[in-house]
This record gives structure tokens, C-alpha cells and sequence, in this order.
């Protein structure tokens, strides 16, 4: 009998072959979007050193903690917090509701910026951000202000990308918290922005849900509905800022176990890794440095990349890292993809 292999299908089956090999290659490597090198090599050998049993480093599964702050950490923060992009945006409806603040700084200033003068957001001082904060982000109940999340979050696109901000993800990013929860660890997100706001999306986004978000915390108060029905409303009172020395203190208060292992990437993040690092056992310290215009932003000003308010690595910050032994991730050249709709 005479096999006549057709040129369709013999193609079809090479595709098929390859595929098959493709998918094994992801199996086996569990960090595929990072090329190798010192940083995928040192989560490596962490991950392997801490969860062997009989490893003079093996951690007990009950202290196999992560820390993942979230802003320029798993996802992008340039050229402004989302966050802070959230509330500029609620500031038409607060005018709406209270007309008298149209004329009033800094909401009139805001107006300026959404109608399109960019120079605007140069006026705004940090006092006039935590004014606008405060005023789009209390005095509603918690479930009201989930929902207004939600449905901004489903709305707004990044002007750059012009994709949903829970899209902006780093991939490379994703794959470390799937694979330290792989191996027992569970992760937290530790981040400076409000901890109501990212605990919105966390779980979807990230797969950590919200008990596991330490953030910048608002106060609540409890009281009852007309109909007897309990709620809280969110106070303008601050209880937590989660930033520099408050997220080991958050670490604390929430979590109350210190990380093996922590990620950062900006000034605002030093003290958590420091205070990782200071105790026994394995422990690893990691900051994502953005020096990648093309594919993302390039911005320090450590290495002469251009300044920044926003997620700001001081080279001061770099010298600190090199001096402890933390590692320096180069987005540019350790990570192969940033983003999921990018081809690998």
C-alpha cells in the first residue's frame, strides 16, 4: 500500500508538533517570559532552596510569605497613578452634586486637565491630590464606592494603550505570584495606593483576594439604614499609609508574619525590602527598574534615566540595592513580554 502524504496535512502536523513542544517548554519553565539571567535565577534557586525538604534553607509552609507592592510593581504607573486618574475623574460628578466647588481649587483645576490642558496637572500640589482624594473617595458606604469602582474600572482605558487599566499587567510579574503560590507561598499585595480601591480588583486582576491586600486605609463608621440594616461609611480619616516606613508597618498590623521574599520598585518601597531582609533564614529583596521607553517607560533617575515624581528609583535607592545584595530587575533586559497582548 502507497502513503501519499499530502502537503496540507504534513504542515498541519508540524504546526501541531511544534505547539505540543511549545507548550511543555511553558510546563518546564514556570517564569517563560523572563530571559535568563541573574534575576530569574536568583527567584529560582529562592523558590527551590526554601521548599525542599531537608534544604538547610527549607521554609515551614506556614511562614512561606510574599510581598508584592502593586504600582510599577505588577502593573504600569506612568504617567500617573491610576488611582489618582480614578478620582480625577469623579471630580465632574462631585461639581455636579456641589456646584459651588466649580470655581474652587484644586477641583476647578481639575476641569482644566480633563477638558484637555495637560499643563493643569502641573498646578496640582500633593495637598490638592489628598483634597481631591478625600472629597471622591469618602462619604459613601463601601459597597456604593466598590460599585463606582467597578464601573470605572470597566469604562476607563489607559490613553497610551488604550486598554482597560486590569490589562496593564506585567505578565512577568503574574508568572512569580503563580509560581510562588505553586510552591506554597502566599502572596500579598502591599501597596501605597487605597487599600478599598485595589482589594476592587485585586482577586480578578492578580489572584490575590482582598483579605490578602495591605494598603493606604481610609477609617470606616459603622451605623444603620432607615430599615435597621447595618453598613460603614468610608471616613475621612487616615488609619494606615501604607508608603515607605508604613508598609512594614502595615506588614505587621495585617499580616503579622515577616516575607521571605519581597518586590518594589520605587524609594517608597525600601523599608519593606530592608525590613525582609533583616531577620534569619532566606530572604530575598527584588525592585523592577522601568528602563524601557519602547515597550513601557524609562524613568529613575537612578542609572541617568529620566526623574520622576511618580515611582521615583533614586540612584541613592540603586547603590543601597547593589550594598545589600538585593536584586535589580532590568525590565528592558530581563523580561522577554511586559504585557499580555504582547506576543511571546
Amino acid at each position: 500500500m502507497k502513503i501519499i502524504y499530502k502537503p496540507n496535512l504534513l504542515a498541519a502536523a508540524l504546526v501541531g508538533v511544534v505547539a505540543f513542544t511549545a507548550t511543555i517548554a511553558r510546563a518546564a519553565d514556570p517564569l517563560v517570559s523572563w530571559n535568563d539571567g541573574p534575576a530569574k535565577q536568583a527567584i529560582v534557586e529562592f523558590v527551590r532552596a526554601t521548599t525542599t525538604q531537608g534544604s538547610s534553607q527549607c521554609v515551614t509552609p506556614e511562614e512561606r510569605i510574599a510581598t508584592f507592592d502593586q504600582d510599577g510593581t505588577l502593573w504600569v504607573e506612568h504617567p500617573i497613578y491610576t488611582q489618582v486618574m480614578y478620582c480625577l475623574e469623579k471630580v465632574p460628578a462631585l461639581v455636579k452634586a456641589k456646584p459651588e466647588l466649580a470655581n474652587v481649587a484644586p477641583f476647578n483645576t481639575v476641569l482644566e486637565l480633563l477638558h484637555g490642558d495637560r499643563a493643569a496637572m502641573e498646578k496640582l500640589t500633593l495637598p490638592d491630590l489628598e483634597k481631591i482624594a478625600i472629597a471622591t473617595l469618602t462619604g459613601m458606604s463601601v459597597e456604593e464606592f466598590t460599585a463606582e469602582v467597578k464601573k470605572w474600572l470597566a469604562a476607563a482605558k489607559d490613553p497610551r494603550w488604550k486598554k482597560p487599566y486590569t490589562e496593564l499587567t506585567y505578565v512577568p510579574m503574574q508568572e512569580v505570584l503563580k509560581y510562588l503560590r505553586a510552591n506554597g507561598y502566599k502572596t500579598y499585595i502591599v501597596t501605597g495606593g487605597g487599600q478599598d480601591f485595589v482589594r476592587v480588583y485585586a482577586e480578578q486582576t492578580y489572584g490575590v483576594p482582598p483579605e490578602d491586600v495591605v494598603g493606604t486605609a481610609l477609617g470606616t463608621k459603622y451605623d444603620y439604614a432607615k430599615d435597621g440594616k447595618p453598613f460603614l461609611t468610608k471616613e475621612p480619616k487616615l488609619v494606615l499609609n501604607d508608603n515607605d516606613a508604613g508598609k512594614p508597618e502595615g506588614i505587621h498590623l495585617m499580616i503579622g508574619r515577616r516575607p521571605h521574599i519581597a518586590f518594589g520598585n520605587s524609594t517608597g518601597d525600601q523599608q519593606m525590602l530592608e525590613y525582609t531582609k533583616a531577620s534569619d533564614g532566606a530572604r530575598i529583596a527584588m525592585l523592577v527598574l522601568h528602563d524601557d521607553a519602547e515597550r513601557e517607560y524609562a524613568y529613575g533617575p537612578a542609572h541617568g534615566l529620566p526623574d520622576t515624581k511618580v515611582g521615583t528609583f533614586t540612584q541613592a535607592l540603586y547603590d543601597e540595592a547593589k550594598k545589600n545584595g538585593w536584586t535589580v530587575i532590568s525590565m528592558k533586559n530581563d523580561w522577554k513580554v511586559i504585557f499580555p497582548f504582547e506576543s511571546k
